[in-house]
């Protein structure tokens, strides 16, 4: 009988190394509940004391940090917003003794660069709360991330970070301001900052523009021709520069190339060198279209056609020199969307004996429409902006009963009457009711668009 040494027995190894911790179990970790109550009470805390997540943790606390230090400015910027200066009487300098200086626009601006400030910081800080509880959620599972791993999985919220940013204060902070100056009396000749206070006004502007006060007969003429003009000025451009895309591939001209190249060039110059021009030649004391009727023997010499001076003669003109500058686009559009149609398609509807206009009518055309309706649709939207085809051509005129008051001409549409209203009546308050009302046409139609494409249908944003 064998004997066994106590020494030979197997004894169970301590793989744990002198400088290694002990590895945590699960309930080692915090609850979910303990994680959140910390994260809220400030930015950080749950990584840092938690997690040691010093890069995270540190990055959150220094937000919070420059927060709570600028904080009591932007209070105190609020407050100027909510105030606008204090003062609200209606005269100058002498009349307002208790007026804060400062320009009651600037402080308007800062207030709202201020309250954007403040979403991005609560938006932070909700980042950082869901963060915390997802490294816990991590940690319990024992899948802890190294901080390479966490700077790569956050590149691309790094990377966009600035774009948003730009995005926030060039386009969106203007647009806030642009609305709430619609509720302000921000308007010559009692609240011009910075000798005279601007204060918020309720809807006060909204009331002159839809009630009894003189400006609802202009604005409802503007808008009517704002809406008809976009409908007209679109369709002719489209259809024109369709019919100019048919009737150039259907030619058997050796010299097709050189009339497209030549219907290719009021495209090419600028539109408001071509505007300016054609409103020269469409003078009606000293026009070169006037003089050439004259010389031709068509019109008596002497005679003026009123070409920009008649409100209907001067509407007809603005689609007609708009239809000039415009067509070529929408001409180039359609030869592209054409030459994408397979050429066996339309054999086949030639030798099922369909003539040259039936086959353009039910095979091409629906093809071309299909491709090109939602640039239509966008061409109509950039229409309703045109604020080039009016101004530079006519200027908003000739001048209507109303226009003494409002300035609103006869062929002005809402861009062009904004831009007269603000510059030269300076009722600033006004305009921008005007552009709200611009946004609210405009906004359908972009959201249509955009929800019409491929990327926003599958989720590829």
């Amino acid at each position: 009988m064998s004997v066994r040494n106590k020494d030979s027995l197997v004894q169970p190894q301590d793989n744990t190394s002198p400088h290694q911790e002990p590895k945590k179990s699960r309930r080692d970790y915090p609850g979910r509940s303990t994680v959140e109550r910390r994260a809220w009470i400030f930015m950080g805390l749950a990584h840092l004391t938690l997690f040691k997540d010093w890069l995270r943790g540190g990055l959150f606390a220094l937000i919070e940090l420059v927060f709570l230090a600028t904080l009591p400015l932007s209070i105190k910027k609020i407050a100027d917003m909510v105030t606008l200066g204090g003062a609200t009487c209606p005269g100058g300098v002498e009349d307002c003794p208790a007026y804060d200086r400062t320009n009651g626009g600037y402080m308007l601006m800062d207030g709202v660069l201020v309250i954007l400030l403040l979403i991005i910081f609560g938006f932070l800080y909700w980042i950082s709360v869901r963060s915390a509880v997802k490294t816990g959620a991590a940690h319990q599972a024992g899948k802890i991330e190294s901080p390479k791993a966490i700077l790569n999985r956050a590149f691309p919220t790094i990377s966009l970070a600035p774009a948003i940013l730009l995005i926030v204060f060039f386009l969106v902070a203007p647009l806030l301001f642009a609305v709430l100056v619609a509720f302000t009396n921000y308007s010559d000749p009692n609240h011009i900052p910075p000798n005279r206070p601007i204060n918020w006004s309720g809807m006060d502007n909204f009331a002159a523009m839809f009630t009894g006060s003189g400006w609802e007969e202009a604005l409802g003429r503007v808008f009517l021709w704002t809406i008809i003009w976009a409908f007209i000025s679109t369709l002719t451009c489209y259809f024109g520069g369709m019919l100019m895309a048919v009737i150039l591939r259907e030619a058997n001209f050796k010299i097709t190339p050189v009339f497209r190249a030549i219907f290719i060039i009021p495209y090419a110059i600028p539109g408001v060198v071509s505007l300016l021009v054609w409103r020269n030649l469409l003078n009606g004391a000293f026009g070169t279209v006037n003089r050439t009727l004259w010389a031709l023997g068509i019109v008596e010499p002497g005679t003026v056609i009123p070409w920009l001076s008649d409100v209907w003669l001067a509407k007809f003109m603005c689609v007609l020199i708009n239809l000039w500058v415009g067509f070529p686009y929408f001409m180039l559009l359609t030869t592209g969307a054409m030459t994408s149609i397979s050429g066996d398609v339309l054999e086949a509807a030639r030798i099922d004996g369909a003539s040259g206009p039936k086959v353009f009518r039910y095979v091409t055309l629906p093809l071309v429409l299909y491709q090109t309706a939602p640039l239509m649709i966008l061409s109509f939207a950039s229409n309703l902006n045109n604020f080039g085809a009016i101004f530079f051509l006519t200027g908003g005129s000739p001048a209507v009963a109303d226009t003494p008051t409002t300035t609103a001409g006869g062929t002005d549409i809402m861009i062009s009457w904004i831009y007269k209203m603000s510059i030269n009546l300076m009722q600033y308050g006004k305009a921008s009711v005007l552009a709200i009302m611009i946004f609210m046409i405009l906004a359908p139609f972009a959201i249509f668009n955009f929800r019409r494409t491929k990327s926003f249908k599958e989720g590829e944003l």
